[in-house]
Formats: C-alpha cells, structure tokens, sequence
C-alpha cells in the first residue's frame, strides 16, 4: 500500500446493541424519525440513516453477543435542541439533565429504550472555535 493511500477510508456504520430489536427500530424509526435502510436478511438487526452516518441495530442475542448498553453517547446533529427535545419529550422521551450550553454547541443528553446514551447536538460556533469566557 502507498504511503500516500489511506487504510481506512471511511466509516460504513456504528452499531447500537439491543436486547429487542424490535422495539430498538420502532424508537429509532417512529419516535427519532430515523429511516429505515434495511434489515440484514433474517436476523433481527438492520439499519436507520442519520445522513452521515448509519445507525445498525443489532439483537446482541442472536450474533452470540452478551448485551451490554453503550456507555457513551452518540451525538445526534439536529438544527434546534429545543425544538426536538420538546418533540421527544412529547413521545415520553426522558432526559437526563437540563441542556447544556457548552459554550460552542447546545448538548441535551437522553437514552433509547435499551439504555444505550444519546445526544441531542447542536455546534453553533465555527470549527476551531474555543467555548467563550464569562
């Protein structure tokens, strides 16, 4: 391979384990709005698109993987935290804390049905920007 050439040239998905992957898609797919790409055959698992990345399901039962949650959070860009945080809470979405101000992005941190940590992300100050100083 060329010095030149990368190994690793992109990311296909992350995977997000499940005890039930049913109720994992019916949250991604109807309560976070996700849509759907498809099932892997036969096996509880499959995919929703996030626009720049794929979120894969998988029932860690059925791949003779032992459960375990994430333990930390896969940010999700969306334009306004409020906006959507309200939504979910709507859906019996519960959060965290309240939402975070870090000084260069808007952060609001729940969990989907498994456990597994989720964000709310918001960057609203340019790339490279350090957070402000009170």
């Amino acid at each position: 391979m060329a010095a030149d050439t990368a190994f690793v040239t992109g990311t296909d998905f992350v995977a997000v384990p499940t005890q039930d992957y049913e109720a994992a898609a019916k949250f991604y797919g109807e309560v976070l709005g996700l849509p759907f790409g498809k099932r892997w055959g036969s096996m509880p698992a499959g995919e929703f698109e996030t626009g720049n990345l794929t979120i894969a399901l998988m029932q860690c039962d059925a791949f003779g993987i032992e459960f375990e949650a994430n333990r930390t959070p896969l940010a999700l860009r969306v334009e306004d935290v409020e906006a959507a945080r309200e939504r979910l809470e709507a859906q019996g979405v519960s959060f965290a804390a309240d939402t975070m101000d870090t000084g260069v992005c808007f952060m609001a941190h729940f969990a989907d049905p498994d456990g597994n940590p989720l964000m709310l992300h918001h960057r609203y100050a340019p790339p490279g920007a350090s957070p402000q100083k009170d």
